[in-house]
């Protein structure tokens, strides 16, 4: 059994340029990636573009590495197989197909899974999750021939399947448990804003519901809703968050809580075995928590450190993690922690008459985190106040003033 010198396990973007900044700092190192996918990488981020979506650009732009490149750079992709258990005494990794692999240091950026439905009728054909490009290819088939859909959640996949859905001419109905658009993450104010522009496209929403079974034989014909209503549909797109399967990690020893712990320099709790993406509940230098996020930019650079101090060097991963998506007209970001805890503190600034509303987080008197609806302006400015640990207390008012250029407060 040959030992991998750094093995890791997942072929997404964390992983991939964990391997790529490992050769680059050592030409000789013996460098495997593992990956479920039958793919090289590419990009996800592209998955829920209109333009990929619905074809008007090629299919080639979806590859970010070319078939060649990793036997270019000696980096052995495993492909099409999944790692099930370790032994993280003996330093051995086992595969879904028997194969033992030895490493000497490990990389977990095994992302995460689209969360599956589990009421009756779930497993029928015309229903479909957005994680993989094997999840797009098939929604990209079907929306060819779909008449109506229905989408389930409000997050956004939800918001970005809606676009895509309505531009594709689907007719949509939005489902949502919760009284208004991603409640409790946004106030009021910004869900109402989200739903606005949902409807004005063409969206019909129904709010506080709830699916109680799925209608059809194989195939999906209707949605069944709280009080017996039917709502007929040809295809089904579920959003209802991301979960990480850590149950074979835990048998290892791995301490996992909403993800896989990790401290600053994204190590877990075991001897040479690290965690990077959206799999990562790391130490957060820049807010002093620790914290999970799943987005493209954060994945790349954590896999950048993970993959440098897999090489024994000693650096803190320190990014202050932003999101943006767009569509309907309207643009959406959220940097920094936005989660609506006890312990924070909310400054609005705007207003949804104005057309552009931001609410700025903060906790112990400094900025932690923005979520921006058509203010995306700001994004930057507010990325490096959070990073300056910028002292916001005693200055609610003044944020709450549009008229306040928060550029000037970095000079």
């Amino acid at each position: 059994m040959q030992k991998i010198e750094h093995l890791i396990i997942g072929g997404g973007i964390a992983g991939t340029t964990a391997a790529e900044t490992i050769r680059q700092n050592n030409v000789s190192a013996i460098i495997a990636i593992i990956s479920d996918e039958p793919y090289r990488l590419y990009s996800r981020i592209l998955l829920s573009k209109p333009n990929f979506f619905l074809e008007k650009i090629p299919f080639e732009q979806i590859w970010l590495k070319k078939e060649s490149w990793y036997a270019e750079n000696n980096i052995r992709l495993i492909s099409g197989k999944s790692a099930v258990r370790f032994d993280p005494q003996t330093k051995i990794v086992v595969l879904n197909t028997g194969e033992e692999l030895e490493y000497g240091k490990l990389l977990l950026a095994v992302g995460g899974c689209a969360r599956r439905w589990g009421i009756p009728g779930a497993e029928r054909s015309g229903i479909f999750y957005l994680r993989t490009l094997d999840d797009a290819k098939a929604i990209m088939a079907a929306v060819k021939t779909a008449k109506h859909a229905v989408a389930i959640g409000g997050g956004f996949v939800s918001f970005e399947m809606c676009d895509m859905l309505r531009l594709a001419g689907v007719d949509v109905t939005l489902l949502l448990r919760e009284p208004y658009y991603w409640d409790p993450i946004l106030d009021e104010t910004s869900g109402r804003m989200i739903e606005a522009v949902l409807e004005k496209g063409g969206v019909k929403i129904r709010r506080n519901t709830e699916v109680g079974k799925i209608i059809g034989h194989d195939l999906v014909e209707a949605v069944e809703i709280n009080g017996g209503e039917k709502i007929a549909c040809d295809m089904l797109i579920v959003g209802i968050g991301v979960f990480c399967p850590f149950a074979w990690l835990e048998a290892a020893g791995v301490k996992v809580g909403r993800g896989i712990l990790a401290n600053e320099y994204l190590e877990t709790n075991l001897p040479d075995v690290w965690v990077a993406g959206d799999a990562a509940e790391f130490d957060d230098v820049i807010l002093g928590e620790k914290i999970q996020l799943g987005n493209w930019v954060n994945a790349q650079m954590q896999g950048r450190t993970a993959g440098m101090n897999m090489l024994g060097k000693k650096e803190q991963f320190r990014m202050v993690s932003f999101y943006t998506t767009n569509g309907f007209g309207m643009t959406i970001a959220f940097v920094g922690d936005i989660r609506p805890l006890p312990d924070r503190i909310v400054i609005s600034r705007g207003s949804a008459d104005a057309g552009s509303y931001v609410r700025i987080i903060s906790k112990d008197g400094e900025i932690i985190g923005a979520t921006l609806i058509n203010r995306t302006q700001e994004l930057s400015a507010i990325s490096k106040l959070i990073e300056n640990n910028f002292k916001i207390a005693g200055h609610e008012k003044e944020f709450a003033d549009t008229g306040l250029d928060l550029k000037k407060l970095l000079l």
